[in-house]
């Protein structure tokens, strides 16, 4: 049997659980919402990959089970871990959640412990990633809809096929548009011990992958930004304390006109940037310890 999964989404249980140094709120979409997409879509399976906790699976199994029309799709249990460094680690299968700050070795080990398989998500992006650490880790993240400088997914690519590791594709979906937009394809009966014995064994392989486009990066910030703007204020005069005039300003011509095009330009100078500085951290030696400081100035001069 052949099932059709989405290996990587989150849903409105993901929000207070990414930590102090992230905004509060992550995601917007609701059970109901993502149930009835991946319905539509026509999956077999979905793991619900909420950051840092468990919640929003017991919920889904329960919404799904209280409605005959999803009884052909399963849920299973699945965390975005974030380890000791700030790195991200997916855990499928796990039935206790793994805190946060946790070492990766450490969160490799519970995997295992738990019956469950460890992947590296966005294994070479310019925030959150294992990067070589992947190796680590039972399966590797190939393709990733959010890392849209493209190089990033193309390292990772590269890394998997060097370490004869298994390839899998993730949606990363915050919005609901992107749910499925990267679909695996695994050889198992559709219960969670067979199909983590498929992954094991790499019997999986990627059905489609595709990039989140512009509006859906634009409209996922924008929930972000709408509903933490105290952490927004807060972190712009941590970070930024001598632009901050000019982050305000910026801040106050977005609540003027949240759909100007201007914003749709910033976006593509912002990819512009990332994909000069992706290419020169995963093929040239760049180390990319700057980005976790998160100064645009420093970032700036990164992408000349």
């Amino acid at each position: 049997m052949s099932l059709k999964a989405e290996l990587h989404c989150h849903n409105s249980f993901s929000n207070f659980h990414l930590g102090s140094g992230e905004p509060p709120y992550d995601c917007d979409v609701s059970i109901r919402d993502q149930l009835e997409r991946a319905r539509a879509l026509g999956l077999d399976a979905i793991f619900v990959t909420n950051h840092n906790t468990l919640d929003g699976y017991e919920q889904m199994l329960r919404y799904r089970n209280d409605h005959e029309k999803f009884a052909g799709m399963q849920v299973h249990p699945a965390e975005e871990i974030t380890t000791d460094r700030g790195a991200h680690v997916l855990a499928y299968g796990i039935r206790e959640a793994i805190p946060p700050g946790t070492p990766l070795e450490e969160i490799v080990e519970s995997v295992r412990e738990q019956g469950g398989v460890s992947s590296a998500p966005h294994p070479f992006s310019l925030l959150d990633a294992l990067r070589d650490d992947a190796a680590r880790c039972d399966m590797v993240e190939v393709f990733n809809s959010n890392n849209v400088d493209v190089l990033s997914n193309a390292r990772a690519a590269q890394f998997a096929a060097e370490k004869n590791m298994v390839p899998v594709a993730g949606s990363d979906s915050h919005v609901l548009s992107t749910l499925g937009r990267c679909v695996n394809i695994i050889d198992s009966e559709n219960a969670l011990d067979d199909i983590l014995h498929a992954l094991r064994r790499g019997r999986t392989q990627i059905y489609q992958a595709g990039y989140a486009m512009r509006d859906e990066t634009l409209d996922h910030l924008r929930y972000k930004l709408n509903n933490s703007r105290e952490y927004v204020m807060e972190y712009m005069s941590e970070h930024y304390p001598h632009a901050k005039w000019f982050l305000r300003l910026l801040l106050r011509m977005y609540d003027l006109d949240q759909d100007s095009r201007m914003w749709g330009l910033i976006y593509r100078l912002c990819v512009c940037a990332m994909r000069r500085i992706s290419r020169k951290v995963n093929f040239e030696g760049l180390d990319p310890q700057f980005m976790k400081q998160r100064n645009l100035g420093t970032m700036f001069y990164k992408a000349l």
